[in-house]
C-alpha cells in the first residue's frame, strides 16, 4: 500500500541497528505501527511485536499482517471467494441508499466526487455490509482479517495520486479495474503478535518492551486527513463529512505530533512515559523538530554513551547532525533509557 513516511524500504537499516546494539531485545513496541511493515519485519525476525496505531484502518491491518486469521485456511479461503463473488443481484438484503461508500465517493445524481468508479464503489459496500453480516459467525480474528483484506484492495481502484486528501479530476486506468480481495501474506512466524488501537501516549503508559521503535509523523498532514476514506470503509460507521473530499468530522482523531504548537511538548511526554530499555526513532531532516531538538529530548531522558544517530541516503549513513540543505534524509536515532 502506498503510504506517506512507510518504512517498508528503510527496515534492513533499522534491523542493522537494532542488531548491532541492542543484542538483548525480545520484545518490541511499534508505537506507531501505520500499514505493518516495521512490525512484520520485526516479527519475522523472531521479535514478539505489539503493534499500535490510533487510526482504525491501521489497526485492522496489523491485525491482518501480523495475527492473521487463525488455523482454517479452507475456511478463510471460502469466505474471500464468497465476498468477491457479490453483486447486488445476489444480495437481496443490500438496500442502495444504505451504501455509504457509493452515495458519497462516487459520482451520481447527487454527488460528483471521483474516489472511485460506480461499480467498485458499490462492491465496496457489499463487502463491507456483508462482513458486518457475518460478525457473529466469525472468530475476531477471521473478522479483522476479512476486513484487512478489503481494505488492502482499495487503494488498487481509487481515483488518487497517493492519499485521501483529494481525488483525480479524470478516471486513472486501474479504477476501471474491477475490485478483487486477495489473501494477505500474513506472519508465519512463532513470535507473539498482538495489535492494539490506541493514542500513542496511552499505549506507552501502559506497554513494557524491551524496544519502543517509533515512526512518528514528520510535519503538519494529518493522517486521519490523508486517509480518511480507509478509515471509513474500515469504521463504516456513516460519520458526518465535510468539504469538496468528504472528510470525516474526526477532530478527536488529530495528531499533536502533526501541530508546530504542541510536537516538542509531545515527544517530550512520550519518551518520558515509554516503558522500555531502548528508544529508537525513525524521523527524518525536514520534521517540525530539528535533529538537535529531537537529540535534545532524547538526552534528556536516556543514556549519553548509548546514543547514535544515523543518516540514510540511498544505503548511505553518517554519524552526524545532518545538513537540511543537502536534501531529504531519513534518520535513525537510538539511545538507551535512562531509569534511575
Amino acid at each position: 500500500m502506498r503510504y506517506l513516511g512507510g518504512k517498508s524500504l528503510l527496515t534492513g537499516h533499522i534491523l542493522g541497528v537494532l542488531k548491532e546494539y541492542a543484542t538483548d531485545v525480545k520484545t518490541v513496541a511499534d508505537v506507531f505501527a501505520g500499514t505493518g511493515a516495521v512490525s512484520y519485519a520485526f516479527s519475522e525476525c523472531g521479535y514478539s511485536v505489539n503493534a499500535n496505531d490510533a487510526l482504525y484502518f491501521s489497526y485492522i491491518l496489523n491485525c491482518g499482517l501480523l495475527d492473521g486469521y487463525g488455523s482454517n485456511e479452507k475456511r478463510i479461503t471460502e469466505l474471500i471467494n464468497h465476498l468477491n463473488a457479490l453483486s447486488v443481484e445476489n444480495s437481496p438484503w443490500f438496500e442502495l441508499d444504505k451504501a455509504f461508500i457509493y452515495q458519497n465517493y462516487s459520482p451520481h445524481n447527487d454527488c460528483e466526487r471521483m474516489y472511485f468508479q460506480t461499480n467498485n464503489a458499490i462492491k465496496i459496500d457489499l463487502i463491507r455490509q456483508e462482513i458486518n453480516r457475518l460478525h457473529k459467525e466469525l472468530t475476531e480474528q477471521e473478522y479483522n482479517y476479512l476486513l484487512a483484506t478489503l481494505v488492502s484492495a482499495v487503494p488498487f481502484v481509487s481515483n488518487i495520486t497517493g492519499t485521501y486528501g483529494a481525488y483525480l479530476k479524470f478516471w486513472d486506468r486501474r479504477t476501471s479495474i474491477p475490485l478483487q480481495l486477495t489473501p494477505l501474506q500474513s506472519i508465519a512466524t512463532k513470535s507473539r503478535c498482538k495489535c492494539y488501537n490506541m493514542d500513542a501516549i496511552e499505549f506507552a503508559k501502559n506497554i513494557y518492551t524491551d524496544l519502543a521503535y517509533l515512526d512518528p509523523p514528520y510535519n503538519g498532514r494529518q493522517y486521519i486527513s490523508n486517509y480518511h476514506l480507509l478509515e471509513t470503509i474500515a469504521r463504516y460507521d456513516y460519520p458526518k463529512i465535510k468539504g469538496i473530499t468528504g472528510m470525516r468530522i474526526d477532530p478527536e482523531k488529530s495528531s499533536d505530533f502533526c501541530k508546530k504548537t504542541l510536537v516538542k511538548e509531545s515527544f517530550a511526554k512520550l519518551f518520558r512515559l515509554l516503558n522500555c530499555k531502548y528508544i529508537m526513532l525513525s524521523y527524518n531532516n525536514e520534521g517540525l523538530l530539528s535533529s538537535g531538538e529531537m537529540t535534545e529530548l532524547l538526552l534528556s531522558v536516556g543514556k549519553k554513551d548509548t546514543f547514535h544517530l544515523f543518516e540514510y541516503d540511498y544505503h548511505r549513513y553518517k554519524n552526524k547532525i545532518p545538513n537540511c540543505k543537502a536534501g531529504l534524509k531519513e534518520l535513525i536515532y537510538f539511545i538507551e533509557k535512562n531509569h534511575d
